[in-house]
């Protein structure tokens, strides 16, 4: 082997690989800095390091804007190939475990009601008090890339998505049917069933960021109509955070029946479903192979089991205040 190949495979490491694929996927030194929790001269030292082992760059940049070279493309081709064979393997040996033990992690979109899943979580403990759950609130785009690079074995999330593109190696668990009610304080609508999209653009909204699952959708739809979107007066990840926002400014703003439902005692703006309907729903992606490890296994007959008893609507009721 000659000096430059040795230089390439003395740099190769877990850590550089994995901070080249976070890289990758993000393209931008700050974002993924940020989410690695380490300094943006720490990562660009990790990639000057593989590009010195290579003898070629992996990125180059177009005025703010990195993208991958050819030579990235192909390592990042081969890492992904790596990543697979090593989650395979990983897969393997959990397939051998036993239900009531070793850990389940969950990520769930951040804009999801959570409390149902919460108080399933702590019945699941009482049940197998020996698998430790660990949730984390992500982004739809930092859920994907978890599940793709195995670093969760259960994405909770809203579908359809068209940003997700390879379904082969997964499946989906429907949890609940979801629409947009919108929550206003016209009186004129109080006894509407629903609202034409064309009559509530002309009042200011607040909404979830620009890149937001639900911000898209509801952009999707005034496309279709061929409506322009309302002018957002403030734009918040957290729907707690928007409810508050337009409750104190009486602005507009749509949320999923799941979170309207659970959080009745908290509203005290009008609620209308919006028209035509804006549906989608609340569910679990895990890859096809998770199924058969026994704890996950486990996991998703308690879940069905805890529904049996009282659907998850009717839970969510269970939030109203009496």
């Amino acid at each position: 082997m000659n000096s430059g190949k040795d230089d390439f495979i003395n740099s190769l490491t877990s850590k550089s690989l994995s901070y080249f694929a976070k890289l990758a996927h993000t393209l931008s030194y700050t974002k993924t800095a940020r989410s690695l929790g380490i300094t943006q001269p720490a990562l660009t030292q990790q990639i000057k390091k593989l590009e010195h082992g290579i003898g070629t760059p992996l990125f180059y940049t177009v005025g703010k804007q990195i993208n991958l070279t050819d030579a990235g493309r192909i390592l990042l081709s081969a890492v992904t190939d790596i990543y697979q064979t090593m989650i395979t393997a990983v897969d393997n040996i959990q397939k051998s475990t036993m239900a009531s033990t070793g850990s389940i992690r969950i990520g769930l979109l951040a804009t999801i009601e959570d409390q149902v899943l919460e108080d399933f979580i702590i019945h699941y403990n009482d049940l197998q008090p020996e698998v430790e759950i660990e949730v984390s609130l992500l982004t739809r785009r930092a859920l994907w890339s978890d599940l793709e690079n195995n670093q969760i074995d259960i994405a909770i999330m809203y579908l359809p998505d068209k940003s997700i593109k390879n379904w082969k190696q997964y499946c989906a668990r429907k949890i609940m049917d979801e629409r947009l009610i919108l929550l206003h304080n016209n009186k004129k609508w109080i006894q509407k069933k629903s609202l034409k999209l064309k009559y509530v653009t002309a009042h200011p909204w607040v909404t979830y960021p620009n890149d937001y699952y639900l911000t898209e959708l509801l952009r999707e739809h005034f496309k279709n109509q061929l409506i322009d979107p309302p002018k957002s007066q403030g734009r918040f990840a957290s729907p707690l955070q928007i409810l508050r926002f337009a409750q104190q400014k009486n602005y507009y703003a749509a949320f999923p029946e799941s979170f309207v439902i659970a959080n009745q005692d908290k509203i005290h703006l009008y609620q209308t479903p919006l028209d035509p309907k804006i549906k989608f729903e609340m569910s679990f992606i895990f890859r096809h192979e998770k199924s058969s490890i026994p704890r996950i296994a486990n996991f998703f007959e308690c879940w069905d089991e805890y529904l049996s008893k009282k659907s998850y609507y009717e839970r969510l009721q269970d939030y109203r205040p009496m």
